[in-house]
């Protein structure tokens, strides 16, 4: 997913994504599918492993992630950094997270093994 997002910011000139889908909707999106796969890693691929501390890490690598994303585009002619992209960015992550967090939670409390 990292490399298609960088892949995707590489591209110059980027003056409208197909379908009319908004650019910050396009990176709330891209950055929910982002924080539920790095969140995944950070809990170990487990239900069980899915505790807040990994999600909280999992969207501090993704914010991380994204200022990176946001500054390489600084160098892409004809795209800019842009701290509102970056602040749908860690949102998407934040709430990829919080949805993973909350199955897991509710997981456990239903009593189904994780």
């Amino acid at each position: 997913m990292m490399a298609a997002i960088v892949a995707a910011s590489s591209i110059q000139n980027l003056d409208e994504l197909p379908g009319g889908v908004s650019d910050k909707t396009a990176h709330f999106w891209s950055y929910f599918v982002l924080g539920v796969l790095v969140l995944r890693g950070t809990s170990r691929a487990t239900w069980r492993g899915v505790t807040i501390g990994a999600a909280v890490l999992a969207w501090i690598i993704c914010a991380a992630f994204g200022a990176s994303d946001e500054w390489h585009q600084f160098y892409v002619p004809g795209r800019e950094a842009d701290v509102v992209d970056w602040l749908a960015d860690t949102s998407g992550a934040a709430a990829g997270a919080a949805v993973v967090w909350a199955l897991a939670r509710a997981r456990r409390r239903t009593g189904r093994t994780v």
